[in-house]
């Protein structure tokens, strides 16, 4: 099944759930990761053995166990075994969720019970319309100088603004609730705005961190 041609109607009620904090998978994003734990290399296992070849990431609310309500769906696009027991795998972003339950399995990791009825617009294309590129832009390039990253600014500037904003809001080291307050923001501009105001937020932290040194 091609992941652009689901509907809500052949979304699974249930999925397996990979807890991690800091991995934000949006939809149309690509995260990639290395599998490694027992219980996941089996989720992995078993969701390749499904139709859909889907798993549930979400973020740990706490360390008690706790599970933010929502996550993301992503399609297993790319899966390699690395020959020492690991999984190489890269999650292509389906749809967000809202979790309604979770059950142990045999296997050791756990799986919900999903709705996906608030999310319907995930599956549509985007208009790729945000308020205001040029201050995203010039927000983005302060931001990568004060954290030391490097860009190649002539690509970013040719890349739609979907893949510019999911790029950002994937790589860059935001905390667990930031990246939480991305997934859960409705549409591109209250992401793109939200975006904004955290690198802001982050450039006024490092500029009174600066002053206070001084």
């Amino acid at each position: 099944m091609n992941p652009l041609t689901f509907e809500l109607s052949n979304l699974p009620p249930t999925l397996p759930l990979f807890p991690l904090p800091s991995a934000l998978l949006l939809p149309g994003s690509q995260l990639p990761l290395n599998i490694f734990e027992p219980r996941y290399l089996a989720m992995v296992e078993d969701a390749l053995q499904t139709h859909e070849r889907m798993i549930g990431m979400v973020q740990p609310l706490n360390d008690e166990g706790a599970l933010f309500d929502v996550g993301c769906a992503g399609r297993i696009s790319y899966f390699q075994e690395s020959g020492d027991g690991r999984y190489m795998i890269a999650l292509t972003g389906i749809c967000r969720f809202t979790l309604q339950g979770e059950q142990p399995t045999d296997r050791g990791y756990q799986r919900a019970t999903i709705d996906w009825g608030g999310f319907a617009d995930d599956l549509k294309s985007t208009d790729d319309s945000i308020a205001d590129r040029e201050k995203l832009l010039a927000v983005m390039k302060q931001y990568f100088g004060v954290m030391g990253f490097e860009a190649d600014w002539a690509q970013i500037e040719q890349s739609g603004n979907e893949q510019i904003m999911n790029t950002l809001a994937t790589v860059c080291p935001f905390d667990v609730a930031e990246k939480q307050a991305l997934l859960e923001a409705q549409g591109l501009a209250k992401r793109a705005d939200l975006l904004i105001a955290i690198m802001e937020m982050a450039l006024h932290e490092e500029e009174s961190g600066n002053d206070a040194r001084h």
